[in-house]
């Protein structure tokens, strides 16, 4: 026999003894004590050797070994190494339901969370530290969600929101030297008991492992397949991409060479093939943007956004922000001084206006509205929506600017929509405030914002707010522009309603002549509602004979002479509405009430004019919120609905469905850029009426600034802004993003873009 043969055989006897033994082992665990007696005597007989049980000192060791390298990568602060083992070695069911698992599991937590801070306090690693913030906090939101509501752990929740948890008081105990030693003793008191060695069978182990450890092979192969077959597909329609992409390419290097190969004959190239040849280069989204932003007659223009449109594009994490004691809050609210109360109110608003559009924004509102911030269920006689009456003029424009915040929003339009004392409270603060304050001009906004709810325009005209209005807009002269824009939005929104209307009949004399003289008026930005209402209220038979009997036809035809082609084209419209014979329309009230479209309006405007500022070492903004009224798990997410647009109208209509001023701007802005080539140049520029693509209304640009002034000075042109953003992000541009304006006042997609056709009486 071979040393090679001998080696072999020596393996297979002592494998075929480790058996043998294990099989004695399991005999003697299930009790067959004959069984093991004959097997014992069949393996002298034919010289075979048994090997004794080594089971309990092997998994002894084994234990040993698991149990030191857990308090070693304890002492180290190594969370990754740990947790790996506690995850492996930790059965499941004690992890998931044993109270002092779970206890452990969430001081260890916190012990590696704040390992950094204790290893070298005032100079640790920030990067190390925020990552270990980002695992604590994943924790909290998985795993550690279900002791939240456990007394003992409550502080705790707010750790990842603390700036500097080494000097805050409620963790002051973490950092005793006595703390991390009591913590180990409780793991290894913990360990010696969960990791203790079963006294089952090796045999029986195997079994056990072996078929678990298939089963979970073969699942995770079946998914590693379906995962291939998904990988696969997607590779192929890349490749196919890239390979059309490639043979475009080479057909354009040929044009171009040819193209080089005439300059050099001395033969021009025009920019219409420059135009043509860098369409062709663009992906199908970015197109109609480039062709509409980009002068071809400029040198390097067309190559600046070939090398922009394959800039990376940095992907930014959004953080979200602490939660709030928001019990806390309304108390203070309430209960605080006025200007404790108006620095709260300012806080509050800049958490929604500061914070960044999409899910921190959606995060924040959400979690007022959860926590019903302006106490729409309370049953207490003062309530925070009360400040609008306080004494305090600063309380009282700080709560009206929160509102009108709260209405920028759809979400927030909802929540409002459903305080029943709401509009009874803005309304009287409406009639009340002095006509130059900012009080006012906010409450008027949000009334305006929220007359794009059908619900809150039915309670606006009972409360004859069209009357209001109409004498408001009679002295023009005396109102900002801010102010005129969004009272003549605001009238037309109600006058497209049939009860608006009818209102409006009651004294039509009066109403007529305070719009034909706001056509008149050198704010251009009034006219598309002023022609909205205009044309709302002739479908009255009565109004119309009343304009008739006013001459109002001579006055419109005096403003068609205007070089204006968009605005005669309305004013044709409205003519032809006063002399149609056509009797009163069905009553459209009773309709089920339609969404405002889910569409956001936050205006930068919201911020402006701020008369409270923060005293030295006084707390303020985000600050006082996270220092004075940390809270505990009251954020909410909340997918938002998409919305749904409705059919583009014609450009030549007046205005038939519910709009606000800051969308509206900014969906024409995007309209005149995108029609300003060729012989459209000089039409375009002035008011495209009606080529709106959302609920919230086409305001044509103006020749003038785009947005109106106000007290603080004329606002930037939107348009300006749009080319700005245009030139720096041209990388990111498609047709969509066309519709988004630089204040964040996105337009509403949808409401308002039926064409006077049989729908026209939902706009009623």
């Amino acid at each position: 026999m071979s040393s090679r043969e001998a080696a072999k055989m020596g393996d297979i006897l002592a494998t075929e003894a480790d058996l043998l033994g294990m099989i004695k082992e399991y005999l003697k665990f299930e009790e067959f004590e004959e069984t093991v007696h004959s097997f014992d005597k069949e393996c002298k007989s034919k010289g075979k050797l048994v090997s004794k049980p080594q089971g309990s000192t092997f998994r002894d060791s084994k234990t040993r070994v698991i149990q030191k390298d857990l308090l070693s990568s304890f002492d180290d602060g190594d969370h990754k190494v740990f947790f790996e083992l506690w995850v492996e070695n930790i059965p499941s069911e004690v992890k998931d339901t044993d109270a002092e698992a779970q206890s452990l599991e969430f001081y260890l937590y916190i012990h590696f969370t704040i390992y950094p801070l204790r290893r070298h306090p005032g100079r640790h690693d920030r990067a190390e530290f925020e990552e270990r913030i980002s695992h604590f906090k994943q924790y909290l939101e998985t795993r550690g969600a279900a002791l939240s509501q456990t007394t003992e752990f409550l502080p705790y929740y707010a750790l990842p929101f603390v700036p500097n948890p080494t000097v805050h008081p409620s963790f002051k105990d973490l950092f005793q030297d006595s703390w991390i030693p009591h913590l180990k003793a409780k793991l290894e008191q913990f360990l010696s008991v969960t990791l203790k060695p079963s006294n089952s069978p090796r045999l029986l182990n195997l079994y056990k492992e072996g078929g678990r450890s298939t089963k979970e092979a073969m699942q995770q192969l079946q998914l590693q397949l379906v995962e291939s077959d998904r990988r696969i597909g997607s590779y192929m329609r890349k490749f196919n991409k890239m390979q059309a992409d490639y043979h475009n390419l080479i057909g354009i290097t040929a044009e171009l060479v040819d193209s080089l190969e005439a300059t050099v004959s001395g033969k021009m190239i025009s920019p219409e093939y420059l135009q043509s040849v860098c369409v062709r280069l663009f992906s199908s989204q970015m197109r109609q943007s480039v062709v509409q932003s980009t002068d071809f007659t400029r040198p390097g223009t067309a190559s600046s956004m070939l090398r922009a449109s394959i800039a990376p594009q940095r992907s930014k994490e959004v953080p979200m922000l602490p939660s709030l004691d928001y019990e806390k809050l309304k108390k203070d609210l309430v209960e605080g001084s006025d200007r404790l109360t108006s620095l709260l109110l300012q806080a509050l608003r800049w958490r929604l206006t500061r914070s960044l559009p999409g899910e921190q924004r959606d995060t924040v509102l959400q979690a007022y509205i959860s926590n019903d911030l302006l106490e729409r269920y309370s049953a207490k006689q003062k309530t925070v929506l009360h400040l609008m009456r306080s004494k305090n003029e600063i309380v009282r424009q700080y709560m009206a600017r929160l509102i009108n915040a709260f209405a920028s929003l759809a979400e927030g339009r909802v929540y409002l929509s459903q305080i029943p004392i709401l509009l009874k409270l803005l309304t009287e603060a409406l009639r009340k405030e002095e006509k130059d304050s900012l009080s006012r001009e906010n409450v008027l906004v949000a009334l305006q914002k929220l007359s794009l709810r059908r619900s809150q325009q039915t309670a606006m005209i009972a409360d004859d707010l069209i009357g209001w209005l109409v004498d408001e807009l009679q002295d023009s002269d005396c109102l900002t522009d801010y102010t005129l824009e969004y009272s003549a939005a605001l009238l037309m929104n109600l006058c497209l309603r049939t009860k608006g209307k009818r209102k409006c009949a009651e004294n039509a004399k009066h109403v007529l002549k305070v719009l034909t003289d706001l056509l008149g008026h050198e704010n251009h930005e009034v006219r598309p509602y002023v022609n909205g209402a205009l044309y709302s209220i002739l479908c009255i038979p009565s109004v119309r004979q009343e304009a008739r009997e006013m001459s109002i036809e001579e006055i419109l035809r005096c403003y068609s002479k205007e070089e204006n082609p968009d605005l005669n084209r309305q004013i044709e419209f409205i003519i032809k509405q006063l002399n149609s014979a056509e009797e009163e329309g069905p009553e459209s009230d009773d309709e089920e009430e339609e969404d405002d479209n889910d569409e956001d309006l936050m205006e930068t405007d919201l911020d402006k004019e701020e008369v409270l500022q923060p005293q030295p070492r006084e707390l303020s903004g985000e600050s006082l919120l996270t220092t004075e009224y940390l809270g505990i798990m009251t954020n909410m997410t909340k997918v938002k609905r998409k919305s749904t647009p409705l059919p583009q109208p014609s450009v030549d209509e007046p205005l038939q469905r519910p709009v606000t001023p800051g969308s509206h701007r900014n969906i024409n802005t995007v309209d005149y850029r995108a029609g300003s080539q060729g012989g459209e140049v000089s039409r375009d520029r002035e008011y495209p009426l009606s080529r709106q693509k959302s609920e919230e209304g086409s305001l044509p640009p103006s020749r003038y600034s785009s947005r109106p002034p106000t007290r603080s000075g004329s606002r930037p042109s939107t348009a300006d802004s749009l080319r700005h953003s245009i030139d720096s992000e041209c990388g990111r541009l498609s047709q969509e993003s066309e519709l988004d304006g630089p204040y964040e006042e996105r337009a509403t997609k949808g409401r308002f873009q039926e064409e006077h056709n049989g729908h026209s009486a939902r706009g009623t």
